[in-house]
């Protein structure tokens, strides 16, 4: 994962936890719902950037157990 991507899922996060905040200060559902939803697409993107850095490892693995043959 790039330093890029994670920090812009790191900035989704902090964003949508500071909305849920807000809106547990404000009792605004809308702002507690809406801060949950951005935090939930943050962890997806972490986790999708894992899953393709697990790939890239894994590839970078094959390749030097083949040119070991």
């Amino acid at each position: 994962m790039s330093t890029e991507d994670r920090a812009r899922a790191i900035g989704k996060n902090l964003e949508g936890k500071a909305q849920e905040i807000f809106g547990n200060i404000t009792g605004n559902r809308k702002d507690q719902v809406e801060g949950k939803a951005k935090q939930a697409e943050a962890s997806a993107r972490h986790a999708a950037e894992d899953a393709k850095d697990a790939v890239k490892n894994l590839t970078n693995k094959a390749k030097r157990s083949i040119d070991k043959l």
